[in-house]
């Protein structure tokens, strides 16, 4: 692939050398201006394009293709004289990644001046050099703002770099070339001055540049910093006396540079992400305040959520999703924050161009169009064009007469007319892969179709001459006797398709020549004669025998007319005789008179007309005229043979391939056509293609054809035709489809599996190189010891690697080997290196029981019971089972034996299929035996006679229902329910029941402490019926008894228990027959009398609903507290209408705080909220406003307790929530529900 080379130094070069000459321009006035430039012819480099550079730019970069790991350079020029300063130069990758900060071992930048374009400034064009003054500029590559890098020193003119250098190029060295996606060069000059460029040096002289050189050699020598640049002009200045520097000016102050820390974020963006075309990509950003606004920007424009660009919030975390990237998204990307952005660039790269439809192989004519087509994977993708590895581009396109078309996915190469010029072979290359094809152009060559005839007419009589050649837009000139034939009243040329004519009307005797028909731009000729009839009338006597004038009357050879299948045959036959003769035709012996037709008889008093319209093969025969009068009677024969091109070639087949070769083999055609086959053209095409490819322009006599420079792994087709003197026949039908390739290699590691008294089995690998064509199976043959004869053991290829060979003769030793077959034939032979003998060995009954079988075997009730167990011995062994000692029921148990292993199958397990099973396998006095126990296993029942005993005790039984294993865990489960002790209720409100333990005893007066078993009810399966619930308090206790503690005093417990084993928990449980009362003893409770308090009341809201402003598109609630017993109706109210069952909005009621939660309100969602609390005692009215702001910083809601808020507890049954505050009433504390605060 043409790589673009670097540019030249050699004007570099010129300009060192002429700085060795002392330079007059100083000693010149300043009015002198430099000399016109020449006329000469530009540089080589700057030679003019199809395209022009515009603007400063002399030379734009250049698109480049480089192979993964190589080094390219891209050069750009840039026209220094038309700038006011030296221009800083910046390159970029792609669109916006400068490359400036990825300068090292993978970047390089390198800038020169071009000598030979710098004609002298104009007085005062620099500003800090006068009229004459030489103005040295320094290289150096800016990066983003201002002069991040140091520039090299100024370079005298002596140096390399001559004064007042106008022609400025920049170089890009990249080094491995990167595969990942094409790099776009931009290059950007500004005619700006680097400030932290020292100020440029008077020159000096020759003396003073290499004392220099040598300084700073010595100075690499010795590992010291170069002296050269901003940072060593800092260093002089930071060590120059005084603070005065070699400039003459004071050192300025040390500015202390701080970091600035971001407020708004804690985590930024990367510099630059990258991502596949189609997939998608999280752009990730941390904020410092979770409440901060947020936006992102695409290109300076803001993004807004849809179902491209998804916005994600996590914590602190705001992420951007971008699905299904395109090259539209392949742009810079900022996210701000109030007044702090950070940025990053997206890359999105394109996948790789696959080749879908390849080039294909084309022959054709010069002159002809011609179009190779290609199609890829992807529309609008780029890719190269090679002729013979040479680019081909749209630049040359107007020189070579070609031109590129796009078509969607399909890309096409076309030549309007093609010469032998654009021959070759063509290659496409993308970055996914290459296809190439052969472009054949072959001068044309005329076929005559129908040659031209010789004419014998009669005075006045019309002669044409006809011919028929293979190319419609072939023109010619007539020519008589050598003369050319011009048209005229008589002479007519006409030109009609492939047909060619010369028709004379009125022949006369001067007419009579050689006629001949030339086409225009060939080395043909065709030629025929004209002969005049001319027709003496002499005075005969009235009785005159008949005659018949034929030209070819005489010996047999001469009555034999040809003609070509399909033309018009006219036999004209002149009659004379007195009185006028009858006329009578005969086909071989049968007469013939159809005067229509294709074949039919025109008669005419002196002659009788024999016409063929459109010959054909039947038409082939002997045919005799008979005239007769009563003078007599004359007879000729004339033999007519129709030739026509031959019938197709018959039994076209391969014979043989190769890796780029095939033999073709076919028979000649049935029928010649009349005419001897002179020869044979061979054509081939691809399978699936509609091309065909000749193999040879020069007939091939013989009918085997060799066929070369194929493709291996492609399918082909060919065919042939015949070919005679009369033309080419049709095409004989297409060979079967063939794959040029080579045979296989041999199989690897052929062995002996196993061998009896009459057959071997062999097993063995396939071969290590099969190729694109496969294998189609493997051919195994053996050969007895001291013959040489090997016979084939199977007929057909196998597929599998392994095979019996049967019907061996017993004791014989044999040797054997396999062979691969393809497509291509037979491979080499993989044999084995010593015979094999004929004879079965013994081998001793062994069974390999499984691992899990050397224990019980343990399934549940309802599983499906199946053990395979392998075992050896030869011959086959005789493999029985028992189950403790007696057969098996075989309806219900399932065994199947082969020759390596038995299966014992039950579909459904049973507690009946438990027991001991005996496996034996027996080889005459041999056997060996396995013993596999299996146990089937189930539920257990539930425990039994569960009592409560004294002191907080009970026990029970173990269940009675068999399940096949032991109750390993008895019980698993012991579950307690508590019984509400009956007396008088306290004075004051209790909680609701809690489900995680039970009501406190009415005697106590303090809190409830800790409940004494878990805190969650047990999902126990049908529980009896109870107000109260299950709770558990053992589980996995081993024992059959279990001592309960904590339990509360006062209340009154039942007890269950579940049985549980490897299946499960039983279905149901024990529960104890007792209860167990929790007394306290020597304390008798006494209930006091008391009158039950009323605790109904109004609904009263305890927080009213407050005004609230909130930013649009944040999540808002609106919070109150109301109390009322019985529990009141709550509805909520939007501008004084009802808010029903609307998404947007999420009522809630926890323990009487009401919540509002609207759903990222919009300006449309402010207004008069309302909260209505009805109940039958009456109700309660709470209002706020709701304004929706578009901006502005959100408040979150905080709950604030009042000081000196102790608990919260809940009402009574039906009431609300309220929080208790003790106070102080005349000398009393006592506890007063206030309202939870919402702020």
């Amino acid at each position: 692939m043409p790589v673009p080379k670097p540019a030249a130094k050699k004007p570099a070069a010129k300009a060192k050398d002429a700085s060795k000459e002392p330079a007059p321009a100083k000693e010149a006035p300043a009015e002198e201006a430099p000399a016109a430039p020449s006329s000469e012819a530009p540089p080589e480099d700057q030679s003019p394009t199809a395209e022009e550079p515009t603007g400063i730019f002399l030379k734009k970069p250049e698109t480049v293709s480089v192979e993964a790991g190589k080094d390219v350079v891209i050069t750009a020029k840039v026209n220094g004289k038309e700038l006011p300063g030296k221009p800083v130069i910046k390159w970029f990758k792609g669109k916006w990644l400068e490359l400036g900060s990825k300068s090292g071992a993978r970047f390089s930048f390198k800038e020169t001046h071009d000598a030979q374009s710098n004609p002298p400034k104009a007085p005062g064009s620099h500003p800090e050099t006068g009229p004459g003054t030489p103005s040295p500029h320094h290289a150096g590559v800016t990066f983003g703002k201002g002069c991040q890098a140091p520039c090299p020193p100024p370079h005298a003119p002596g140096d390399g770099l001559p004064p007042g250098t106008t022609g400025e190029e920049g170089v890009m060295v990249g080094t491995r070339g990167d595969t990942r996606g094409q790099a776009k060069g931009c290059l950007e000059a500004q005619p700006t001055r680097c400030g932290s460029c020292p100020e440029p040096e008077p020159p000096g002289s020759r003396e003073v540049v290499e004392e220099k050189k040598k300084k700073k050699k010595d100075d690499d020598d010795l590992g010291l910093p170069p002296r050269s640049g901003a940072a060593w002009g800092k260093k002089r200045e930071r060590d120059a006396p005084d603070g005065i520097t070699d400039r003459g000016m004071p050192r300025p102050k040390k500015a202390k540079v701080e970091v600035k820390k971001s407020a708004a974020f804690t985590k930024k963006l990367d510099p630059a992400y990258q991502v596949d075309k189609g997939n998608k990509i999280k752009l990730v950003v941390e904020i410092s305040d979770p409440d901060l606004p947020l936006k992102w920007y695409k290109n300076g424009q803001e993004i807004k959520p849809s179902s491209k660009y998804v916005f994600e919030n996590v914590g602190k975390k705001r992420i951007l999703t971008i699905n299904k990237c395109t090259l539209a998204d392949d742009a810079a990307y900022e996210v701000a924050v109030k007044d702090e952005k950070c940025f990053t660039e997206l890359f999105v790269k394109e996948p790789p161009v696959l080749i879908i439809t390849p080039l294909e192989d084309q022959q054709v004519f010069v002159g002809d169009r011609v179009e190779m087509m290609v199609e890829v994977s992807e529309e609008g993708a780029q890719l190269m064009w090679m002729k013979d590895d040479v680019e081909m581009t749209r630049e040359d396109s107007y020189k070579a007469r070609y031109r590129f078309k796009k078509d969607g996915k399909k890309h096409l190469l076309i030549f309007t007319e093609v010469t032998q010029e654009d021959r070759g072979r063509y290659k496409v290359m993308t970055n996914g892969g290459q296809c190439e094809a052969e472009l054949i152009v072959e001068e044309k060559q005329l076929e005559v179709l129908q040659d031209i005839a010789d004419l014998t007419v009669k005075a006045a009589d019309q002669a044409v001459f006809k011919c028929e050649v293979s190319d419609e837009k072939v023109t010619g000139k007539w020519y008589k006797n050598g003369v050319e034939v011009r048209p005229s009243k008589r002479i007519t040329i006409s030109h009609t398709g492939r047909i060619h004519k010369l028709v004379i009307d009125d022949v006369r005797p001067e007419d009579e020549g050689d006629y001949t028909f030339v086409p225009d731009g060939f080395a043909l000729t065709l030629s025929a004669k004209l002969n005049f009839l001319e027709i003496k009338i002499d005075y005969v006597p009235k009785q005159e025998p008949p005659k018949i004038h034929l030209d070819c009357s005489g010996k047999m050879s001469e009555n034999i007319i040809v003609v070509v299948a399909g033309n018009k045959l006219r036999l004209d036959v002149a009659i004379t005789g007195e009185p006028p003769p009858t006329v009578t035709w005969l086909k071989e012996d049968q007469v013939f008179s159809d005067t229509e037709g294709r074949v039919h008889l025109e008669q005419r008093p002196d002659n009788s007309s024999f016409v063929i319209e459109g010959a054909e093969r039947a038409d082939e025969a002997r045919y005799t005229i008979k005239v007769t009068n009563p003078v007599g009677e004359d007879t000729a024969s004339i033999f007519i043979k129709v030739v026509d091109v031959p019938d197709p070639p018959e039994a076209v087949r391969i014979t043989s391939v190769g890796e780029d070769w095939a033999i073709l083999v076919w028979e000649p055609p049935k029928y010649d056509g009349g005419q001897a086959v002179t020869g044979y053209l061979i054509e081939r095409k691809k399978k699936g293609s509609q091309r065909w490819m000749k193999l040879n322009f020069e007939v091939f006599t013989e009918t085997t054809y060799e066929s070369t420079k194929m493709i291996e792994g492609v399918l082909y087709e060919m065919r042939v035709f015949a070919v005679n003197a009369i033309g080419v026949s049709q095409p004989s039908v297409n060979s079967k489809p063939f794959m040029p390739i080579a045979p296989t290699s041999e199989p690897l590691h052929l062995m002996v599996e196993d061998v009896t008294d009459t057959t071997t089995t062999l097993k063995w690998r396939p071969p290590d190189r099969i190729g694109a064509g496969g294998i189609d199976g493997y051919i195994v043959e053996y050969c007895l010891e001291g013959s040489e004869d090997w016979v084939a053991a199977n007929t057909e290829p196998v597929e599998r690697c392994g095979f019996t060979v049967k019907g061996l003769p017993t004791g014989a030793r044999i040797f054997f080997r396999v062979v691969g077959v393809n497509i291509a034939g037979r491979s080499e032979p993989a044999t084995l290196v010593q015979p094999v003998t004929i004879r079965e060995i013994v081998q001793q009954p062994k069974i390999r029981l499984p691992r899990h079988l050397r224990q019980t075997y343990i399934r549940r009730v309802g599983e499906p019971i199946n053990l395979v167990i392998p075992f050896q011995g030869k011959p086959r062994p005789q493999v029985t089972w028992t189950k403790d000692g007696a057969p098996l029921d075989t309806s219900r148990v399932n065994i199947r034996t082969s020759d390596f292993d038995t299966v014992f199958f039950v579909r459904q397990a049973a507690r009946t299929d438990s027991g001991e099973y005996k496996l034996s396998v027996q080889i005459e006095n041999m056997e060996d035996t396995a013993i596999i126990r299996i146990r089937v296993v189930g539920k257990a029942g539930p425990a039994e006679n569960v009592m409560v005993g004294g002191g907080d005790q009970r026990g029970w039984s173990r269940p009675r229902k068999a399940t096949g294993t032991p109750i390993q865990k008895p019980p698993i489960l012991a579950t307690a329910q508590p019984l509400p002790s009956p007396g008088p209720s306290l004075s004051w409100p209790f909680p609701s029941p809690s489900p995680s333990w039970p009501l406190p005893s009415p005697s106590l007066s303090r809190p409830r402490p800790s409940p004494p078993f878990l805190p969650h009810p047990s999902p126990l399966p049908n529980p009896p019926a109870s107000p109260q619930e299950w709770f558990t308090v053992y589980e996995h206790s081993r024992p059959t008894k279990c001592t309960v503690a904590d339990l509360i005093i006062g209340n009154e417990y039942y007890f269950r228990v579940y049985s549980e084993n490897i299946c499960g928990l039983s279905d149901s449980p024990g529960v104890s027959k007792n209860t167990a009362k929790i007394l306290k003893t020597g304390i008798t409770l006494k209930p006091l009398e008391f009158q039950e308090h009323d605790f109904r009341s109004a609904p009263k809201f305890l927080t009213p609903l407050l005004d609230r402003v909130v930013v649009a598109g944040y999540t808002a609630a609106l919070y109150c507290a109301v109390r009322g017993y019985p529990k009141p109706k709550v509805v909520w109210m939007k501008n004084k209408m009802e808010i029903h069952e609307d998404p947007k909005f999420i009522m809630t009621n926890q323990q009487g705080i009401l919540t509002l939660s609207i759903r990222r309100p919009s300006p449309f969602d402010g207004g008069t909220y309302s909260c209505r609390a009805v109940n039958e005692l009456g109700e309660a009215l709470a209002e706020c406003k709701l304004e929706v702001r578009e901006h502005g910083p959100q408040a979150a809601p905080t709950l604030t307790l009042h000081q000196g808020l102790r608990r919260h507890e809940p009402s009574p049954a039906g009431s609300l929530g309220a929080c208790h505050k003790p106070s102080r009433l005349g000398g009393i504390w006592t506890e007063a529900a206030v309202p939870l605060c919402i702020d």
